[in-house]
This record gives C-alpha cells, structure tokens and sequence, in this order.
C-alpha cells in the first residue's frame, strides 16, 4: 500500500511582528474529541466574530495577524524540502498523482451531482430529464463556484479544479511550494491566462489569514492536512467557518488503526521508502467516527449542516459522510471504497485513507 498522505501541509505561520504575542503566551483549553487521546482540541468556549466576506485579494491578508496556529514548523520545514519533487510523476508524489483522478471524482459526486441541486420536475420539462441527467457533473461543472485548496503544495489539484471552471484559490505554509505552483501553471497557456484574470491564484498564506479576513468559498477541500496540524480541532472549526451557505467541506486523510500504522509508517516510510521517513505522525491520525462527531458536536451540528442523502443520516450524534480510497497495486489506482453504511465492509475500507464531506444548510 503506497503512503497514503503527501505534503499538503497548510495552516502557515503568520508573519508577526516584533510586537506579536509569543504563541505560547496565548491562553489555550483543551478537550478531547472521543475517549481515545489522539486528538485534543481547543475549546470552543470563545468563538471569533467574522467580518464582511472581504474584497481584497487573499495574498493581501497576509500581513493580518492571528490569535493562534496550528501549523507545525518543523513540518512545513520537511514539506519544504521535498517542493522540488512536486511535478515528478515518478518520484516523492508518484502516489499524490494517481489519487488526484479519484479525489476529484469524489467532489464531482458531492459538488456536481448533489439530487438536492436537481431541477424541480414538472410535466412540461419531463422530456428533457434524460438529457439534464447526462449534463450533469460534466464539463466546466465548478463554474460559478469559488474554490479554496489549503495546502496545495505543488498546486496538482488546484490546477484540476480550474481546468474544470472554478475559481481557485490555493494557499500552502510552504513559500517554496507556492513557488513551484505558480511556475508550473504558468507553462500552461490555459492556466497562464486563469492566472493573469485572478480565477486561479496560489499565495504563501493560510486558512487562518483568510478566515479572518472574512474570506467565503463555495468549496473548501484540505487534502492530506488534517494529520499534520497541531491543533486540528481548531483547524476543523477554521475551514468549517469559511464555507458558504450550502457550500461544501472536503478533506482527505488518515485513520489510526493499525492497518493505516502498518501500511503508511512501516512499510510506505521505513520498508518501502515510498514516503521520506518521519513524513508522518501516528498519533495524529484520525478516526472517522472522531471527525463525524467532532462536526456534531463542536461545529454546529444539524444546525449548521445538513443531514447526508444516504443511510449515514442514521447517526444522531455524528456530521458528515466518510468514504474509504484504497490503492490497488496490481491497476497502479486509487479507489473509492464501497459499503453498506455501518457494516464490516465499509469499515475495511476506512481502515487507512479516506475521504471526508459535509455540506452546509442554506
């Protein structure tokens, strides 16, 4: 099983001045998600007052400060390391490249064909419905829709998402990465021009920065992040508030279980050397029932999110779908798993990767 997870650490550490409290002078609460200690989080006791959905730019919200960070420096020193490798389809990403098809997949199906986005039925548009059908979720199916990529590393799916009509933002904790990104998408005359109008943009920045500046997005995805902060409770909240009204949240990351320990550290990182040693943290893995409840209970609820159009909506306590991604090494691809929800089956599929959305009520 290839490393499930690639450098797309977000959550950068602002630019503070002299005068900035020290992070560690900054008063902080802790509680646990579930009885498992793998992922402690900030108290919610205190909730920051957004401003007005801001105008500027996101790189102009660089210099604002913040009250706290989730970033881990000596991660975004590791990732930094490896910026060169982004685009060597061979090389430290060769697994990122094969996920990227069927992380984008997975937003078609939440972003593209949500049944709640359907047009209403009506006897007087009934024979067009075999005609609607197959439009959706194809071509240009992001337009219109503003999309935020935090920690987009070499830009791999930021450039996806504005090939397919979105206008994209891409933020990384990594100036070097951020490098990377916009070079590589300036070779491509069609990216160039999506650049040039501001419907493509990467900056050395973070979530926090924007989330702050009042920034709002249609879709708001952390791919392979969430495993890398500090202060993933907070990081949660951080994306959770930037997501419009009826927006969507999309993540991707690892469980802790020990398949995800045998596969990700002993033999992708130690055995295999697929991934650079040290890459990944086991105990800051977490499990998907963790990130469903954690929702639930410390971002609003079925108050602010809606109840998911499937048999996962049998949960009371929990927000969210999760859906397993399994590598197969025999087709050289990334899969989404199946499952009936609840069972033994689906299970399995979590066991390692897996992809996590929620979608916002209106």
């Amino acid at each position: 099983m290839p490393r499930p997870t690639l450098p797309r650490l977000i959550l950068l550490r602002r630019h503070v001045t002299h005068s900035a409290r020290s992070p560690t002078a900054l008063p902080t609460l802790t509680r646990s998600l579930t009885t498992t200690p793998a992922l402690s989080l900030p108290s919610s006791s205190s909730p920051r007052q957004l401003t007005k959905a801001s105008s500027s730019p996101p790189s102009s919200a660089s210099a604002s400060t913040s009250t706290f960070s989730t970033i881990n420096a000596s991660e975004i020193s590791h990732f930094s390391n490896l910026s060169s490798q982004w685009w060597d389809e061979d090389g430290e990403f060769k697994l990122l490249h094969r996920m990227n098809p069927t992380r984008i997949e997975y937003i078609r199906q939440k972003v593209a064909l949500q049944p709640s986005d359907e047009e209403e039925w009506s006897f007087e548009n009934r024979h067009t419905d075999m005609e609607r059908e197959a439009k959706r979720g194809s071509g240009l199916w992001l337009s219109g829709k503003r999309c935020l990529d935090v920690g987009c590393g070499g830009g791999l799916l930021s450039e996806s998402l504005a090939r397919l009509g979105g206008e994209i933002v891409g933020v990384d904790a990594s100036e070097s990465n951020i490098g990377i990104a916009t070079t590589h998408a300036q070779q491509d005359p069609q990216l160039s021009r999506q650049m040039a109008s501001g419907q493509l943009r990467f900056t050395h920045s973070s979530a926090e920065v924007l989330r702050d500046a009042g920034e709002k997005f249609d879709v708001v995805c952390a791919m392979e992040v969430l495993e890398h902060v500090d202060q993933p409770g907070e990081f949660m909240k951080c994306l959770g508030e930037m997501v419009k009204p009826g927006g969507h949240l999309i993540l991707s990351t690892i469980s802790r279980t020990p398949l995800s320990q045998l596969l990700t550290l002993t033999l992708a990182e130690d055995v295999l050397r697929l991934v650079t040693p040290g890459t990944h943290t086991y105990r800051k893995f977490v499990k998907p029932h963790e990130l469903r409840r954690f929702v639930f209970s410390d971002m609003g609820g079925y108050d602010t999110w809606r109840k998911n159009e499937n048999a996962s909506d049998i949960r009371k306590d929990e927000v969210g779908e999760t859906r397993g991604i399994v590598y197969d090494p025999l087709a050289g691809k990334w899969k989404l798993w199946g499952g009936v929800e609840g069972s033994f089956w689906k299970g399995v599929g979590e066991g390692c990767n897996y992809m996590y959305h929620a979608r916002k009520r209106t």
